[in-house]
C-alpha cells in the first residue's frame, strides 16, 4: 500500500459512481466537486425512465440540497458551467445487463472508466426480497460485470456494510465473505423462491399491496433461516459473496461501514437525509411513540459520520489503485472511539427534554426517561402489558360503544406498531455485543498522518467526543432535515 496524494490522485479522473441519488452518494459528489474540480468527468447512473429524466432527478434531488450550499457559495455562477464540464448524468438500472445503459454510452464508458464507485442499494432493512436481492446481490454482480469491460478500469469499490456479519458477536474481523461459508446458501436458488412466489401470485391476481407484504415476509424469513437479522444485511452479505467469488483480477475493495449518521465538519456539521437506524429511535422517542429503552446498556453503538465514510473512499482509492487484491475495511467507531449506549440514550434524552418537539396540535411532546429494557424478552412483556392488552381491552370498549374511541384507538395502534416494527428490526444493533475491528483502517489513518491533506480527509473517529456530537450536531440535524418529512 502506497498512499498518494490524494488530491492529486482524483485529478484528471473519470469515476462512475452508482445510485448517485442516495444519501451518501450526495456526500461523494460533494466531496469531489468541492475539493478536487479539476476531476476528468463524474459519471453518475441513477434511475431513470431517459436521459432528460435522470437529469431532472439530479438537478431536483441532489444539487438542489443543502449539502450543497457550500459549493454554490464557492463557485458562485460558475457552479454550472462546471458541473455541465466534468459531470454526466446517466439513465441507467444495476438490475439490467450493462447497467441498463443506451448503446451510445457504453463505448465512451469502456474507454474512460478507471474508477467505479458502486453506492447503490435499497437499505430498507424490510425492504421486498425481489427487490432487494435484484439491487444489492444481482444489482453488485452487474457492476462488476460492467467493470470487466472497462479497459482503463483501475479499481472498483464497493459500498457494503459491517451489519454483513448478520448476529454474531465479539471481535467482528475484517474477513470476506463466501458463498460456501453458509450451509445449504444458493443465491441462484433464492431467486428461483423469489420467482415462484411471484409466479404464483400472479396467477392468484394478488393486489399490488399484498404482493408487497408477501415479498417483505420472505425476504425476513430467508434472512432469518441464514442467520441475518434482515432482508438488507442478508442481501448485501450475498452481494459481498458475490463480488468475492467473481471478481478474477479486478482491484476490488469492500468498504463496511457501521450506523451512518449526519456529516462531522464537511461540508457543514448535521446533514442528513432519511432515517439511518439510531434516528428511528431519535423519531420515536422525540415524538412521543417511543417511551422506553429497548437494548443492553452494556453494547456499544457503532456510529460513523457520513463525511468521514466518504473520507475514508477516497483514501482507500488513493492507497490501493491498480492493486489486484480482495480487500475489506470497516469504518467505525467501536474499536477506537465507542459509543456506549448509555450515553447516546442520554443524549437523546437530554436534547429532547431541553428542546421538546412540537406536535401537530401546538403543544410539545412532553418525554422522559423512560424503563430500560436489557433484553428483547424484557421488551416483549413491556410490549404486552403497555401496548397489545390495552389495545385489546380498548377495541372490545370501542366497539360496544359505537367506535366512539376510534381516534385512540387508532393511535394507540399507530404507536404499538412502530415500536413492535422498530424494535423487531432493529434490535439486533441495540441488544448485541460486539465490536468491529478497524485494523485496516487504522493503517490507512497511521500513513494519512505524513500527508499535509489528513484533516481535508479526516476519518478518525478519536476525534468525536460523541456527547457533544449528539447533542449539538446529529440530533439537531435529524429534527432539522428529517422530522419535518
Amino acid at each position: 500500500m502506497e498512499l498518494h496524494n490524494i488530491l492529486h490522485f482524483l485529478e484528471n479522473k473519470s469515476i462512475l459512481l452508482t445510485g448517485a441519488t442516495g444519501f451518501l452518494a450526495k456526500v461523494v459528489i460533494e466531496k469531489i466537486i468541492r475539493v478536487q474540480p479539476n476531476v476528468k468527468k463524474l459519471y453518475l447512473l441513477l434511475r431513470a425512465a431517459d436521459s432528460l429524466s435522470a437529469l431532472h432527478r439530479f438537478n431536483t434531488e441532489v444539487m438542489e440540497k443543502d449539502l450543497f450550499k457550500v459549493v454554490r457559495k464557492k463557485y458562485g455562477p460558475k457552479l454550472d458551467s462546471l458541473i455541465q464540464e466534468k459531470i454526466t448524468v446517466l439513465s441507467g438500472d444495476i438490475t439490467l445487463d450493462c447497467l441498463g445503459l443506451q448503446n451510445s454510452y457504453l463505448e465512451e464508458l469502456f474507454g474512460q472508466v478507471e474508477i467505479i464507485i458502486n453506492l447503490a442499494a435499497t437499505t430498507n432493512f424490510d425492504e421486498r426480497y425481489d427487490f432487494a436481492l435484484g439491487v444489492n446481490t444481482i444489482g453488485a454482480a452487474n457492476v462488476l460485470s460492467f467493470s470487466k469491460k472497462c479497459r482503463k478500469l483501475r479499481m472498483f469499490l464497493h459500498v457494503s456494510t459491517a451489519y454483513v456479519s448478520g448476529e454474531k458477536e465479539g471481535l467482528i474481523l475484517e474477513t470476506p465473505l463466501k458463498l460456501g461459508d453458509v450451509l445449504g446458501l444458493d443465491i441462484d436458488m433464492e431467486n428461483k423462491i423469489i420467482q415462484q412466489n411471484l409466479q404464483q401470485l400472479r396467477a392468484d391476481a394478488a393486489t399490488q399491496n399484498y404482493t408487497t407484504s408477501v415479498m417483505r415476509d420472505l425476504g425476513l424469513q430467508r434472512a432469518r433461516k441464514y442467520g441475518w437479522p434482515n432482508t438488507y444485511s442478508f442481501t448485501k452479505a450475498m452481494g459481498e459473496m458475490v463480488l468475492g467469488q467473481f471478481k478474477e483480477n479486478i482491484p476490488l475493495i469492500i468498504i463496511r461501514p457501521t450506523i451512518i449518521t449526519s456529516t462531522f465538519r464537511e461540508p457543514f456539521p448535521g446533514w442528513i437525509e432519511g432515517v439511518r437506524t439510531i434516528d428511528a429511535f431519535i423519531v420515536g422517542f422525540g415524538t412521543g411513540k417511543l417511551t422506553c429503552h429497548p437494548g443492553d446498556p452494556r453494547t456499544t453503538i457503532d456510529l460513523i459520520p457520513a463525511d468521514m465514510v466518504v473520507n475514508a473512499i477516497m483514501v482507500l482509492m488513493a492507497s490501493h489503485v491498480n492493486e489486484t487484491t480482495h480487500m475489506i475495511c470497516h469504518v467505525g467507531s467501536s474499536s477506537s472511539n465507542p459509543a456506549p449506549y448509555h450515553l447516546v440514550r442520554d443524549s437523546i434524552v437530554h436534547f429532547f427534554i431541553q428542546n421538546p418537539w412540537i406536535a401537530k396540535d401546538g403543544k410539545p411532546v412532553v418525554v422522559r426517561m423512560g424503563p430500560q429494557l436489557a433484553t428483547r424478552v424484557a421488551f416483549r412483556r413491556y410490549a404486552e402489558l403497555h401496548y397489545l392488552i390495552p389495545i385489546k381491552m380498548l377495541g372490545v370498549v370501542n366497539a360496544a360503544s359505537w367506535r366512539y374511541f376510534d381516534t385512540t384507538y387508532l393511535d394507540l395502534s399507530r404507536k404499538a406498531e412502530f415500536v413492535m416494527r422498530l424494535v423487531d428490526l432493529f434490535s439486533p444493533y441495540f441488544f448485541l455485543n460486539r465490536v468491529f475491528n478497524d485494523a485496516n483502517a487504522e493503517k490507512l489513518r497511521s500513513a494519512a498522518k505524513e500527508h499535509m491533506e489528513n484533516e481535508i480527509f479526516n476519518f478518525n473517529p478519536k476525534s468525536i467526543n460523541w456527547d457533544d456530537y449528539l447533542k449539538q450536531t446529529h440530533i439537531p440535524g435529524v429534527v432539522k432535515y428529517v422530522f419535518r418529512r
